[in-house]
This record gives structure tokens, sequence and C-alpha cells, in this order.
């Protein structure tokens, strides 16, 4: 009885502060002075087609990488929690039997869906996706091969390698741009231009540090997916 009262008490709550937000609440229909300057100037100054790829990656490059390694670290918390014994981690899974139909899906549609990964954080700066969207489409194909066979092995070494490497390759391209340019993950190195504006090759060095953050996010979710997998019930 008193457990409920309790849930009410908090739920009356959460409806008087919400009830507030909600009567003050002004929409806008004009945009800021920091959000004109990017729609009048991102494009030029950035070179990107998609002008939310140039706000994420360069006007506000320090919350990006506040992003990453956020994720790093709650990769990091989980692993250390499913983390198992040297003599558990050869154990096999007790499983149902995986369908005919989704190991025949998952040996179709992984490399597509690896390869559509690449493409989402490669083509950040031109359409929607980047990084983020990328490495976490690259995750669901590790996804649906551990779905196919429970008792898949990722090779966690490549995946350390290539989160590791990943990582310290955004910072790297995040310092050059202090080095030779205007700043922090600056995407204009002295010498090098934006590029011809709409083309793969363009927003400057956008498109490789969209390359970093997909690899990396895709190496750390599929981390997480492995220790995952491997503290299921072993027989």
């Amino acid at each position: 009885m008193l457990k409920n009262i309790l849930i009410a008490l908090v739920l009356i709550g959460f409806g008087v502060i919400f009830y507030d937000l909600f009567m003050v609440y002004e929409a806008k229909t004009e945009l800021t002075d920091l959000a004109h300057y990017y729609a009048k100037n991102g494009a030029n100054e950035i070179g990107g087609a998609n002008l939310v790829t140039s706000i994420v990656v360069t006007y506000r490059g320090f919350d990006t990488l506040g992003e990453v390694t956020i994720l790093f670290v709650a990769a990091s918390i989980i692993s250390f929690f499913l983390k198992l014994k040297e003599d558990e981690e050869e154990k096999v899974i007790g499983s149902k039997d995986t369908t005919e139909l989704l190991v025949t899906a998952s040996q179709v549609l992984v490399p597509l869906i690896f390869l559509f990964g690449v493409y989402v954080f490669m083509n950040g700066h031109l359409t929607p996706g980047g990084g983020f969207q990328g490495g976490s489409i690259i995750a669901t194909g590790v996804a649906l091969m551990i779905m196919a066979n429970p008792n898949f092995k990722i090779n966690t070494q490549i995946i350390h390698w290539i989160e590791s490497i990943s990582g310290v390759a955004f910072v790297f391209a995040g310092v050059l741009g202090v080095l030779l340019g205007g700043g922090f993950l600056d995407n204009t190195f002295k010498g090098l231009g934006v590029g011809e504006f709409g083309t793969l090759f363009s927003a400057g060095v956008i498109p490789i540090i969209y390359s970093f953050v997909g690899l990396k996010v895709g190496a750390e979710i599929s981390n997480i997916l492995n220790k995952y997998q491997k503290s299921q019930k072993s027989i």
C-alpha cells in the first residue's frame, strides 16, 4: 500500500512539473543568432551539403568528442560487468537451433549491412547520416551474425585495435586542425580547400573524421554485443 502511494506521489509530481513546462512553453518560429549564422555561413565555411554534419563535426566538435568519450566509458563499464574468466571463454553457449532462413539471411545481408554502414558514415557530409549512425548499422550486422550463430567467435583483438586506432586518429585529426587549420577539428588544413561542393571529396577532412567515428562506434557496440554473447548461459 505504501509503495503504491509513493508511486502515485511521484507520478503526480512529474505531472505538475510537465504541466508547468507545457503552460510556459512558447514555440520559437525564428532562428537564434547562432543558428542563423550556421544556416547562412555553414555551407561556404565548411563545404558540407549536410548542415547538421557541419555543426556536429566542426562548430560543435568538442561536443562530438564528449559523446564519443561517453560511449567509450559506457562500453568499458558494460564490458567490466560482463567480464568472464578465461576458462569460461571457450564454453559452448546453450541455445536452440537457429533456422535455415536466419542463417541464409545473415550470409546474404551481413555484407550488405556492412557496406551500407560504410556508405552512411562516408557520405555523412552529403546526406543524413554520419559516424554514429554508420557505426550503429555496422553493429547490427554483428548482431545478426550472433543471432544466426550464437557461438560465432568475434576476433576481439581486431575490435580493440580498430577501436583504439580510430579513437587516437579522431583526436589526432582534431589536433591537426589546431596546427594546420583554424582550431580543434577544423576541417580545412593549410593548402587544402573544402573541395567541390556536393561531391564525395568535399567538406575538407570531415569524411575522414566521420570514418574514424563510424569505425570506433561500430567497434565499441560490437564489443558490447560480444561481451553479452559470452555472458550467456554456457554448457
